[in-house]
This record gives structure tokens, sequence and C-alpha cells, in this order.
């Protein structure tokens, strides 16, 4: 009896792949064997820069609430021991924001924990 090779399905696969691929660049795009290596890898470097990103942004807020806080004449460090010690539990994220967008808000908040 001869082989049998379910084409359809193994053709659908490459498909499928490749047409996630579609805006790459050269055979990156329509050579099976480098696009599927290039797709793998970029799934790769999504998955680490996803946690990347959290740090990245961290540190973000970080710098911006440090500068808004050096204008009041405090360090970060300082700022955000007196938070602590004040029991104001907001977090850097609306802090960094504040400090961009309203720094009059930022102010009453580095009056408060003086």
């Amino acid at each position: 009896m001869p082989r049998s090779v379910n084409h359809v399905a193994s053709r659908a696969r490459r498909k499928k792949l490749l047409k996630k691929t579609r805006g790459y660049f050269g055979s990156r795009s329509n050579v099976w064997t480098v696009a599927k290596n290039t797709w793998e890898k970029g799934q790769q470097f999504a998955y680490r820069d996803r946690k990347a990103k959290k740090r990245t942004f961290r540190a973000l807020w970080i710098q911006r609430i440090n500068a808004a806080a050096r204008l009041e004449g405090m360090s970060y460090s300082q700022f955000m021991g007196l938070l602590k010690k004040n029991d104001i539990e907001i977090n850097r994220k609306v802090l960094a924001d504040l400090a961009m967008n309203q720094p009059e808000a930022f102010k009453a908040i580095v009056e408060k924990v003086k």
C-alpha cells in the first residue's frame, strides 16, 4: 500500500505561519525554514520584552518622581521614605503622572509629607 501523507494539513500549517510573517524583509517572509525561525525568534523577543517593558516603565516613573521631588527640595529616596512613614499609599505610576500633568497636586503631596 502506498504511503499516505496529509499534504492538506501540512500545507495549511505552513500557510498559517507564512501569513504571520507577511511583512518581513526578503526571504524571511516567504521561505518556510527562514520564516519559521524568524517568527519563533520574534515570539521569544515578545515574551522577553513584555517583562522588560515593566522594568523600563518603572524606571521612567522613578526618574519623573525624582525630578519633581528635587524641584521641591528633596531627593527621590527621602520623598518615598516620607510617603511610607506617613502611610500614604500612592504607587509610582500615579505619582509620576501627577508630577508630569498636575504639578500643584504633586506639590500638595510633598507639603503633606514634610
